[in-house]
């Protein structure tokens, strides 16, 4: 997210001394992406952030697929995965390609025990059930029901959460995450047509500085490992930082929907970008306002890319017995449209409820075995009248 943030104390130039109370200087570190072309920030420490005090090996936490050539289209039953009490153990990776993993979690307690990173990928966790606080070394997030939780890769985080009852839909990227580029100027400010602004981000507003040693468990997954590392330092140590390479929340539900005469095509709806994959956003909106317009989807060809669209609430008028959780996949190369009797029910509807996440990607997704033991058998038949 191209724009400039700071918190806590920061020196007046960069790579200059910058002392703490009792003379001592404290540790600077360049946190930044895309060797040095990319977004970054400059953290301030109070201890050194490179202590290894102890390695504690590994575990693979690589999707495992089941069905590398999909040409099937697919509906996953979302809330049926099981709950776990760990975070990360509690993701289920369903979907995967080289670009991008999509997980489905109920994670049941914070990781309060361990510090979890992830260097192979940007993280973006829609929250649909629970509250609670991403916790950073950047500060701290409050995040609600309907929150995108953008972490940008190698963020060390923790996440606190307010009781047990947590459903997310969790996008991987191996590419950054940005808002969509059409909707910014030359500076990278957000334009007056784009369907949210700056308003709408949160990023973190309350810094924790810890001035502890000891041992912390630190979870760093790289390639498909989760590796268990033990600092001798707290992570959370920062005093201050500045840069523009930070996590951001933004609630699905302060995304105002472009609407016109006649039905508006999926981009549209486009939230984050990047080179592999959109992640659009459908929200209640009015629809279409032309006289003879038909407000529900035209059949379309997905020549390019495979489509995800993760149901949140609400009627989403072009599909039958959708439940919320639910998961469809409609893949590259197959046309597809609404449900019979969607595309005729829609007329003279003037608005909707609905209420969903879509992902469009440009490689072929792959399914793991967790996503068939929820898959709904037979979906691909449910066009026939």
């Amino acid at each position: 997210m191209p724009r400039y943030h700071t918190l806590g104390k920061i020196p007046h130039k960069r790579h200059t001394v910058f002392r703490k109370e009792n003379g001592e200087i404290h540790f600077e570190q360049l946190f930044g992406t895309i060797g040095f072309d990319g977004m970054s920030s400059l953290l301030y420490h109070l201890h050194p952030p490179t202590q290894v005090s102890e390695l504690k090996g590994h575990i693979d936490v690589s999707p495992k697929v089941a069905v590398v050539h999909n040409m099937q289209m697919r509906a996953l039953k979302g809330f049926d995965i099981p709950a776990h009490k760990d975070v990360l153990q509690s993701r289920i990776p369903v979907l995967t390609n080289n670009d991008v993993t999509l997980h489905l979690a109920k994670p049941q307690q914070s990781n309060t025990t361990y510090f979890y990173k992830n260097v192979d990928a940007d993280e973006v966790i829609f929250i649909h059930h629970g509250e609670g606080k991403l916790k950073t070394q950047l500060g701290n997030i409050p995040f609600f029901e309907g929150d995108y939780l953008v972490i940008p890769r190698g963020m060390i985080y923790q996440i606190e959460f307010k009781d047990e009852n947590n459903k997310h839909f969790i996008i991987e990227s191996s590419h950054p995450i940005y808002t969509p580029k059409r909707y910014r100027n030359w500076f990278g400010q957000l334009l007056e047509h784009s369907p949210f602004c700056e308003r709408d981000l949160r990023g973190p507003t309350e810094l924790e500085t810890f001035d502890e040693k000891g041992e912390f468990l630190i979870k760093i997954k790289k390639e498909g490992l989760l590796h268990d590392y033990v600092y001798a330092s707290h992570p959370f140590d920062v005093v201050g930082w500045d840069g523009y390479n930070y996590p951001y929340a933004f609630s699905i539900h302060d995304f105002e929907p472009i609407t016109g005469r006649i039905h508006q095509p999926p981009p549209v709806h486009q939230t984050f970008e990047t080179p592999a994959f959109v992640i659009c956003s459908f929200c209640p909106r009015l629809y279409d306002y032309h006289p003879e317009a038909i407000p529900a989807p035209y059949n379309h060809s997905n020549i390019d890319s495979d489509e995800v669209l993760y149901y949140v609430d609400g009627d989403f008028m072009s599909r039958n017995d959708i439940e919320m959780g639910q998961i469809t996949l409609h893949p590259a190369g197959i046309p597809h449209g609404p449900h019979p009797g969607a595309y005729e029910r829609s007329i003279g509807k003037k608005s909707t409820e609905e209420l969903a996440v879509m992902v469009d990607t440009f490689k072929p997704l792959k399914l793991t075995q967790q996503a068939l033991d929820i898959e709904i058998k037979d979906y691909y038949k449910s066009w026939i009248h």
